[in-house]
């Protein structure tokens, strides 16, 4: 009988300890976790274009045929692996990403995917049902302006959207 109430004196020692503790932590924002429902702390432009290097909208020109069919080499090379253009797979089907996502959303992404998955609650939602990061594969703006018109021309391809 001694030992369990030795055990329970130290059990609530314990407890009280560890209350005090973490109540003197502070009320810092980053210890924090985000409420559900609440929304992100994350900028207007960022949630719908995302992190990197292109800040403003794009002023993209008609869609260039010879463009695209670069893109369309550089899909195959470096996205085709995990994403197909009418099935999910590793990544999202991309036919349509365009009616998804902005131009500038893509470029970002495809350019600057670590810092999407870490902070764009979109991505991070991908992540969840995916289970896979997409990878950095080192494409530059021009590159990823290719794959960018390679998807404007399947895109415009594609039935009109209906409302």
């Amino acid at each position: 009988m001694k030992k369990t109430n030795k055990l329970l004196l130290g059990l609530t020692a314990l407890l009280l300890i560890s209350t005090t503790i973490t109540s003197c932590r502070g009320d810092s924002k980053s210890d924090k976790p985000q409420e559900l429902g609440s929304k992100p702390d994350i900028s207007a432009w960022e949630m719908e274009n995302g992190f990197g290097m292109v800040k403003t909208k794009l002023n993209l020109p008609p869609i260039n045929p010879e463009l695209a069919k670069k893109g369309e080499k550089l899909f195959e090379s470096k996205c085709a692996s995990c994403h197909k253009l009418d099935e999910k797979y590793a990544g999202p089907a991309q036919r349509d990403v365009l009616r998804r996502i902005s131009p500038e959303f893509f470029i970002n992404m495809v350019i600057n995917p670590d810092e999407n998955i870490e902070k764009h609650p979109h991505i991070k939602e991908l992540l969840g049902i995916y289970m896979l990061k997409m990878t950095n594969q080192n494409v530059n703006f021009n590159d990823a302006r290719q794959i960018l018109e390679y998807f404007r021309l399947l895109e415009s391809e594609l039935p009109s959207k209906t409302n």
